[in-house]
């Protein structure tokens, strides 16, 4: 061996030895001891732990506190001394050291720390402290999100989304296809991706404080994104396979558990996409997948088990329970069924025709479907199995989406009532948590959707030499006649997402799903707004 190489594994071996040293002398987690409880790490020794005393059981002789730090649901038992436990009440952040010893026989923990010093790092007032070692409601702890998440639950949640993100990019990493690259699209966009309308507009604080201002910040009005979709179609054209996890806005007036005003979606986006087949495959793939290996994981069998007293009954979720078996279905279960739109609206019809269902609100191809439709075909039509309904009237539908028709096609009942080449994945209890389509790839095709939304603009005749003027330094390409759009009408802030299919266009699809929605199916929490620390929906935005 070369003498750089003996002096490179001498330090190399050197500063193992220092960094074990350091881990030793820093603070343990508590799900560091209790998992240690199988290998005997730490038993006899000193250890140190930080952490919240999450209930207080004061004896003649000796006091049991448990001890939390978010690091796992179970929380961890120290032995004290009366005079140890004089000032600790429930809340209250402690440094303890002491011995990690085998409990006697019996006790439900392997493993306790018999204290050898208590150190108050923040007092915590019981009598004004709202947290408390007892059942609280949905409704009593949303009103104090910035304490509910020292819940036990609620901290699993957090523990369980933070891993679900963690495994997400395994499941993009090894898609057999190819992997898919994770990108960053902007939060302020120029466009109603939706174009339902509900966006929330962008301002400086000095329009709301009612001083004049002579330019818009941006020069034209911005929004709060609705969806990533149009700007992953950039990434997709040159990247391949792209994906997308981030914030998404809506301004809708809904006051369901089902709705958020700010949420997370997970946008997919592929390119050389040729039919919907292969999009609904892969949707199913990528739940599949994570689910199977968030069901290898502690924080998954966590979830799996976690106490829920006062919600079903039970306190633990055993392995026959409703979410095990659901669990069991997303990884196992046979290959999701797929329905159209227009046979899903006809075995409605049936329904009500044969007194076997009534609805609130009739069901009607024109109409497009109500959460009690969904139900009913999640439930009863496809027997309790997620599914995919497919080509829904294309009027329904933004812009985007491509013509489910294959050309040519001369069945003039499918010429009277076009479709879009999309889905909506429906789940039971959730319903709808996934949608996509293929996009509309063609120039002609595009334009043509947008003029007969109302979405391309006609501007006024120029007059005198405002004919030939261009402010913008690319006025000699914006001068010029772009393909497919008559005189005088312009495509406004769309334009470069058009300028997709101008140049290099190619079929692709996607599909965004709603990720907070989804964690909450896997989670059994019925609300959406338990699964969000911080939610933010109408009438409501706390902290």
């Amino acid at each position: 061996m070369q003498t750089w190489q003996r002096g490179l594994a001498t330090s190399l071996k050197e500063l193992t030895r220092q960094f074990s040293t350091s881990l030793r002398s820093t603070p343990q987690r508590c799900v560091q001891l209790l998992q240690s409880d199988r290998t005997c790490n730490f038993e006899n020794e000193e250890v140190r732990i930080h952490g919240f005393v999450r209930s207080v059981r004061k004896q003649k002789r000796f006091a049991f506190v448990e001890i939390s730090d978010g690091s796992t649901s179970q929380s961890l038992q120290a032995i004290l001394t009366p005079d140890q436990a004089t000032e600790l009440t429930a809340g209250t952040a402690v440094e303890i050291s002491g011995l990690w010893k085998t409990c006697p026989p019996g006790k439900e923990q392997s493993h306790e720390l018999q204290t050898t010093e208590v150190i108050i790092l923040g007092a915590c007032d019981p009598e004004t402290y709202p947290i408390q070692k007892k059942y609280h409601s949905p409704e009593f702890l949303r009103q104090t999100p910035h304490l509910r998440l020292r819940t036990p639950f609620n901290s699993l949640l957090s523990r369980f989304r933070s891993e679900c993100l963690f495994q997400l990019g395994n499941v993009f990493r090894t898609y057999p296809s190819g992997s898919f690259i994770q990108v960053q699209p902007p939060l302020i966009t120029s466009s109603d991706c939706e174009g339902a309308g509900q966006t929330f507009a962008v301002l400086p604080r000095e329009s709301l404080e009612s001083i004049p201002s002579t330019d818009n910040f941006f020069r034209t009005p911005k929004y709060l994104t609705v969806s990533s979709q149009l700007h992953l179609e950039a990434y997709a054209a040159e990247l391949g396979n792209v994906w997308a996890l981030s914030p998404t806005f809506r301004a809708e007036r809904s006051d369901t558990p089902r709705h958020l005003s700010e949420f997370y979606m997970l946008e997919v986006e592929v390119n050389f996409m040729q039919n919907l087949d292969s999009l609904t495959e892969l949707v199913e793939y990528l739940i599949r997948d994570l689910t199977r290996r968030l069901s290898e994981t502690s924080v998954g069998q966590e979830i799996l088990s976690a106490k829920r007293t006062g919600e079903s009954g039970q306190d633990f979720v055993n392995s026959g329970s409703p979410l095990h078996q659901r669990w069991i279905g997303l990884m196992e279960g046979p290959r999701w069924p797929r329905i159209t739109y227009s046979r899903a609206i006809a075995l409605l019809e049936d329904a009500v025709t044969n007194h076997s269902a009534s609805f609130t609100f009739p069901p009607s191809w024109s109409e497009g479907l109500q959460l009690e439709h969904e139900k009913y075909i999640v439930e009863i039509i496809c027997g309790g199995s997620p599914v995919f309904v497919t080509d829904y009237p294309k009027k329904v539908k933004p812009f985007y989406m491509a013509c489910s028709q294959v050309p040519g096609d001369n069945d003039s009942a499918s010429a009277a009532k076009p479709t879009a080449a999309c889905f909506d994945l429906l789940m039971p209890e959730i319903s709808e948590v996934a949608g996509g389509s293929l996009r509309e790839h063609r120039l002609p095709n595009l334009i043509q959707n947008m003029r007969d939304r109302g979405l391309i603009k006609t501007l006024p005749k120029p007059t005198g030499e405002s004919r030939h003027s261009s402010s913008s330094p690319e006025g000699s390409l914006r001068d010029t006649p772009y393909p497919f759009l008559q005189p005088y009408e312009d495509l406004g802030h769309l334009r470069w997402y058009v300028d997709l299919r101008r140049w290099g266009t190619a079929p692709h699809g996607g599909f965004g799903l709603g990720f907070d929605r989804f964690l909450g199916y896997l989670a059994g929490v019925g609300s959406i707004r338990d699964v969000v620390p911080f939610p933010r929906y109408f009438g409501r935005a706390d902290c």
